[in-house]
């Protein structure tokens, strides 16, 4: 089994960084994709970023694309989410995800969840 715990989660002003950190056991680690999704209350889970396990390719949604800053250090088993330059509208439970599919960004291609991580971005 895949065991993902986040941590980093808070609360920030408009403007600020905060960076999530993803520690990961059980499989495989330096095999699979790493992505991140959030979750606002009344709306669906949406991609944010992920990395490739081939290459550690990094890629992103278009609304966090130069602002978020994904990054994977397959030695300790970590993927990390620098968030800079935050927004209201950033504010979501944050989860870590594991993907056997390389460049996968549907919730549906990934198959190991962590518990998540709360952002608040006040205004």
């Amino acid at each position: 089994q895949v065991q993902l715990v986040e941590s980093g989660g808070g609360l920030v002003q408009a403007g600020g960084s905060l960076r999530l950190s993803c520690a990961a056991s059980g499989r495989t680690f330096s095999t699979a994709t790493m992505g991140w999704f959030r979750q606002a209350p009344g709306k669906e889970r949406e991609f944010v970023a992920a990395i490739s396990w081939s290459g550690g390719i990094p890629y992103y949604a278009d609304s966090v694309k130069g602002r978020f800053t994904i990054s994977r250090d397959n030695a300790k088993n970590m993927v990390y989410l620098q968030m800079n330059s935050l927004k209201p509208e950033d504010t979501a439970t944050y989860y870590c995800a594991r993907s056997g599919i390389n460049y996968a960004r549907a919730t549906y291609d990934y198959n190991f969840w962590g518990q998540g991580t709360q952002v608040t971005v006040s205004s």
